[in-house]
C-alpha cells in the first residue's frame, strides 16, 4: 500500500478538482441567477450538458491514454475544465452551453485515466479499497463546490468564484507534469486515435457478460444516486414539511455516509475477496433505502429520518469504488482503459436519464415518495442479479 500513496493521492486530487469543477456553477446557480437573469433552473440543463459530454469523451479516451499517456490526458482535462469555466464567466447562455460540453469533455476521462494508473500500482487484493478511496474524490470535490464557492461568492462575486476554480484546474495541470514520467512510461506515440477506438471500447463491454453486467449495474446505481442527490430535499421539505436547514443537514448526512461507504465496502470487497457479493448487497440496500424513504412520515423523529438518509446515501453513494475496480479485474488482458470507459458510458446514461424519469413520476400526478419507492424495483433486481452471478462463479473459482 505503501508505494501507492503518489499514485493513489494524485488521482484522488485530479478526480475532487475535476468533480468541483462541474458542480461550481450548480453550487452557485442562484447567484448566477441573480446577477445574469437567467433562471436557476437551468441547472439542471447544465449538469445535463456536463454529463452528456461525458459520455462521449470517457468512451473515446482509450486510443488517447496509449498515445499520450494517462497524466497528460489528466492534464489536457484539466485544461478543459478551466476553459469551460472560463466561458461560464462570461454569463450568457450559449457560453454556459459551450463551458458545460467543455467542462463534460474534461470531466469523462478522468476516471480511465485514473484507472490506467492505479491498476499498474495497485496489488490486485487491494484494488477494491484503493479504487474505493480514489472515488472519494467525487463527492469530496462537491462538498469543495459546495463550501468553498459560496464564500467566493460573498467575496468577490460569482465570476470570482467560477474563475478560481479554474485557476486551480490550470495549476494543478502545471504541478501534475513532475509526476507524468513516472506514470505515462508506457505511452505508443504511434497508437492512432480514431473512431475505431470508441468502438473498440464499446465492443470489449459487448462481448465480455461480465463487463455487461456491470454497465447494466452502473446505469441503474447512477441512476438512483442522482435521484437521491438530486430531489432529497425538495421530498423532505415538500412532502415531509422539514425546513431547508433541516433537509440540507440530511442531505449532508446522505453524502457524508457515501463517502465512509465507499472506503468500506471497498475494504470489505477486498477482504472477502468477493466484490459481485458486495455490489449485490448493496443493490439490496439500494432498494430498502428507497423503500424507507418511500415510507418517511412528517411524525418521524428526526433522528430516524437522518439513519435512512444514511443508509441510502452509503449504498447509493457509496458502490462506484467497488465497481470501478471490478471493471478493471474483468477486463481482457491490457485493456482495463477501454472496459473502463466503455462501462462508464453506460454510467453517465444513467445519471442522464433517472432524474428525468423521476420527475417524470412526480409531474403527472406522482408523489416524490412514489417515485423514491419505484427505484426499489429496478435496484433489488439487479442485486438479485449480481448475487447470482456471484454464487455461480464461486465453483469455478474454487477448483
Amino acid at each position: 500500500m505503501r508505494n501507492n500513496v503518489l499514485p493513489l493521492g494524485a488521482t484522488l486530487a485530479f478526480q475532487a478538482l475535476v468533480s468541483m469543477a462541474a458542480l461550481t456553477v450548480p453550487a452557485i446557480a442562484p447567484a448566477i441567477s441573480a446577477n445574469v437573469h437567467i433562471p436557476a433552473s437551468y441547472v439542471g440543463l447544465f449538469i445535463a450538458l456536463v454529463y452528456g459530454a461525458s459520455m462521449a469523451s470517457s468512451v473515446a479516451s482509450g486510443d488517447l491514454i496509449r498515445k499520450v499517456g494517462a497524466v497528460r490526458v489528466t492534464q489536457v482535462c484539466l485544461l478543459l475544465c478551466a476553459a469551460g469555466l472560463g466561458l461560464s464567466a462570461v454569463g450568457s447562455v450559449p457560453f454556459f452551453v459551450l463551458g458545460a460540453l467543455l467542462i463534460g469533455a474534461g470531466y469523462g476521462p478522468i476516471t480511465p485515466a485514473s484507472s490506467h494508473v492505479l491498476v499498474k500500482t495497485t496489488p490486485r487484493h487491494l484494488m477494491s479499497l484503493v479504487f474505493s478511496l480514489k472515488q472519494t474524490g467525487v463527492p469530496l470535490g462537491g462538498a469543495l463546490a459546495g463550501a468553498l464557492a459560496p464564500l467566493l461568492v460573498l467575496a468577490g462575486g460569482w465570476r470570482l468564484a467560477v474563475l478560481a476554480v479554474a485557476a486551480g484546474c490550470v495549476g494543478t495541470c502545471a504541478l501534475a507534469q513532475a509526476i507524468r514520467g513516472q506514470f505515462d512510461d508506457d505511452i505508443d506515440p504511434t497508437w492512432r486515435v480514431g473512431a475505431k477506438g470508441v468502438a473498440r471500447s464499446l465492443r470489449i463491454v459487448a462481448q465480455e457478460p461480465a463487463l455487461r453486467r456491470l454497465a447494466a449495474a452502473s446505469f441503474l446505481f447512477s441512476a438512483v444516486q442522482l435521484c437521491l442527490m438530486t430531489f432529497l430535499v425538495t421530498h423532505l421539505t415538500r412532502g415531509l414539511g422539514m425546513t431547508l436547514v433541516q433537509a440540507g443537514l440530511m442531505l449532508a448526512v446522505a453524502q457524508t455516509a457515501g463517502v465512509v461507504g465507499r472506503v468500506v465496502w471497498g475494504a470489505l470487497a477486498d477482504r472477502c475477496g468477493r466484490p459481485l457479493l458486495i455490489l449485490a448487497g448493496l443493490g439490496g440496500g439500494m432498494a430498502l433505502g428507497a423503500l424507507a424513504m418511500a415510507l418517511l412520515a412528517p411524525s418521524w423523529p428526526l433522528p430516524l429520518t437522518a439513519v435512512v438518509s444514511a443508509v441510502f446515501g452509503a449504498t447509493a453513494i457509496g458502490w462506484n469504488g467497488v465497481y470501478l475496480a471490478e471493471v478493471a479485474r474483468q477486463a481482457p488482458l491490457g485493456q482495463a482503459v477501454e472496459a473502463t470507459g466503455g462501462t462508464l458510458f453506460f454510467t453517465f446514461f444513467g445519471v442522464l436519464v433517472g432524474p428525468p424519469l423521476f420527475a417524470l413520476v412526480v409531474e403527472n400526478g406522482g408523489s416524490y415518495a412514489l417515485a423514491f419507492g419505484l427505484l426499489a424495483v429496478p435496484t433489488i433486481a439487479c442485486g438479485a442479479i449480481l448475487l447470482a452471478q456471484d454464487l455461480r462463479s464461486r465453483p469455478t473459482a474454487g477448483r
